[in-house]
């Protein structure tokens, strides 16, 4: 089968790693995500959408999409309270969800949302999960990487490139060098085109780990598909299908051209970059001026919280980690 209906088995199927089993992003899970790092990034995320509804006034909506057990949503709607919904395909998350929003405002799947949409989409880590196509690149041209049995262990094997695929990878992969292995993330396009149809005002906003194709060009050699386990790298994509959490680096350049080509305008920022215009900094600057003054104080507790707080948020920020 073409990897990226193995990949969607795999996540989503009926024993799929996400539909079933317990919530995945958390610390006692495999895991974490900026909102379970610190909840000044759902409060930073906030002044944003704060700003959108100001830019394109009411009906306003914000819609979170793989908004897992809503830590995100809490803190922003903590700080700025609008209308919300949320998108879900964990059973777990979404009744962990059932404490932030109302049980009607959360949803197992993107199409089940009202139409029109006016306001902010918002979508953290969550395209690097949806189903993609794997090719490499052979002196004699490029071939896919479908999924087959040896004896009774699932491997990779060859498979003549589709249409759609060497498409893809002519307009989007970047520079490869002959062996060198490229994901090939048509659902993630089709899902962006989708949204930005559904979305008479406002905006999407995709929060994720990836590069322009031309600066992922040093890791195509391998390759940038892994999977994730009890916060470590995991075993091998094919090898427990079901038990990992299967994604790969984000191509960027892709999901720039499909908003372009449906008329978005499109801005790509490093995570730090637009936490920092949004203020973070700033809250960072205030809450260390708190720490100060707190030295002398006798509320050691109410100090080592402060000092907490801040770890957290400047965890947001290095550009070689979440930032």
């Amino acid at each position: 089968m073409p990897f990226e209906r193995f990949m969607e088995l795999a996540l989503y199927g009926p024993d799929g790693y996400f539909t079933s089993g317990p919530l995945r992003s958390e610390k006692a899970g495999d895991f974490l995500t900026s909102p379970e790092v610190s909840p000044m990034f759902g409060s930073t995320l906030a002044v944003f959408v704060e700003q959108e509804m100001v830019r394109i006034g009411e009906p306003f909506q914000l819609i979170e999409v793989a908004a897992g057990s809503g830590t995100l949503l809490g803190p922003l709607l903590a700080t700025f309270p609008v209308s919300a919904r949320a998108v879900e395909v964990s059973a777990a998350a979404r009744r962990a969800l059932a404490a932030t929003l109302p049980e009607q405002h959360i949803v197992g799947d993107f199409a089940e949302l009202p139409e029109p949409m006016r306001g902010v989409i918002l979508a953290n880590e969550f395209v690097d999960n949806l189903p993609m196509a794997i090719a490499q690149l052979t002196p004699g041209g490029w071939r896919e990487r479908w999924v087959g049995l040896d004896g009774d262990d699932l491997t990779f094997v060859d498979h003549p490139v589709r249409p759609e695929v060497k498409a893809w990878l002519l307009e989007y992969a970047g520079p490869v060098e002959p062996g060198g292995w490229v994901e090939v993330q048509l659902e993630a396009a089709a899902w962006l085109k989708t949204a930005l149809e559904r979305l008479t005002a406002g905006c999407v906003v995709l929060i994720d780990y990836g590069d322009l194709a031309e600066n992922l060009s040093p890791r195509r050699r391998d390759g940038t598909l892994r999977t994730y386990r009890s916060h470590h790298l995991g075993p091998h994509p094919l090898d427990e299908p079901g038990a990992t959490d299967i994604t790969a680096d984000v191509n960027f350049s892709a999901l720039v051209a499909t908003a372009s080509s449906a008329g978005a305008s499109v801005e790509l920022h490093r995570q730090d970059v637009f936490l920092s215009r949004l203020g973070l900094r700033g809250t960072l600057r205030e809450l260390r001026h708190q720490e100060l003054a707190s030295v002398r104080s006798t509320d050691q507790t109410g100090r080592l919280r402060l000092r907490s707080r801040i770890i957290e948020a400047e965890t947001l920020l290095p550009p070689r980690g979440l930032g």
